[in-house]
């Protein structure tokens, strides 16, 4: 079974990929992890999803591609399959069509593939409702990319929103649209507001959507990041305990997760995450 059109809706299934214990960690842009500590987190991350209620297909690693782990970004899945992107990354260009080949094993077809000269990572697409995909045209996502998903989407009836990012660190930094969005509820979202585009931040007031502020220290150690299971239930690193608080005062039930040398890759619980079936 599969099909996604909801960042909020109640997660049945979800791909994820064992993390690579080998490779330029430096390269990559993390900061070197402990590989058994690495290890061992991503599977209390797995164990917690497992507890959750959430199936859970663990992939295995790709040798030597230690970003692969992020399974967010190589592929986006709708309600008809899996569209394989295209990274900007050049280190992660191999990561889409592997993803979308293991993806295929296990029941969820190949819908389309982005082409040249579209570059596009996952992150810079959250779903705002069943028919509306929201998307990050930055450095990691490119306006060839909208097109061909524009076309791709609206077969399904679903429109694409082009949201421009900031410059923020520039191209050799990590930006998504999700670095500074993630959905809880129809109602409520968690945002880092100083780069969050102006447009978004009105689209979601007008659709009645209240956000908690995320304050930069937290920002930085991933608090933005979180992962809705269901409505109002979310997955997020330990460590960002005002975040939390905010969300559980939402009526939120938050579940944490130690994820110290995950965190290394800057990477949060959705980043880990390849939704595959949401109701």
């Amino acid at each position: 079974m599969f099909g996604v059109r909801s960042s909020i809706s109640t997660l049945r299934r979800v791909a994820v990929r064992r993390p690579a214990v080998t490779g330029d960690f430096a390269a990559a842009g993390w900061r070197q992890p402990d590989p058994e500590r690495l290890l061992a987190q991503h599977q209390g991350f797995v164990d917690l999803l497992d507890r959750l209620g959430v199936q859970v297909e663990v992939l295995d690693p790709a040798d030597g591609q230690v970003d692969a782990c992020f399974a967010y970004d190589p592929v986006l899945v709708t309600g008809r399959g899996a569209v394989e992107l295209r990274a900007a990354k050049p280190d992660r260009a191999a990561e889409g069509a592997a993803l979308a080949a293991d993806l295929a094993d296990r029941g969820v077809p190949t819908h389309a593939r982005l082409v040249a000269p579209a570059v596009a990572d996952g992150g810079d697409f959250c779903w705002l409702g069943p028919d509306l995909l929201a998307g990050g045209r930055g450095y990691r996502t490119n306006q060839a990319a909208h097109d061909q998903l524009a076309a791709v989407l609206a077969d399904e009836g679903v429109r694409l929103l082009t949201f421009d990012l900031p410059h923020d660190q520039g191209p050799a930094h990590v930006l998504h649209l999700m670095s500074c969005l993630s959905p809880v509820a129809d109602d409520l979202a968690v945002v880092y507001e100083p780069i969050a585009p102006v447009a978004l931040l009105q689209l979601l007031e007008a659709r009645g959507v209240k956000w908690i502020s995320v304050d930069h220290g937290e920002y930085e150690s991933l608090g933005t990041n979180v992962l809705a299971v269901a409505p109002r239930e979310v997955v997020m690193f330990a460590g960002n305990p005002r975040t939390q608080a905010a969300l559980t005062a939402q009526g939120v039930t938050v579940h944490t997760v130690e994820a110290t040398e995950l965190a290394k890759g800057d990477g949060g619980p959705t980043c880990l995450t390849r939704p595959l079936l949401r109701d």
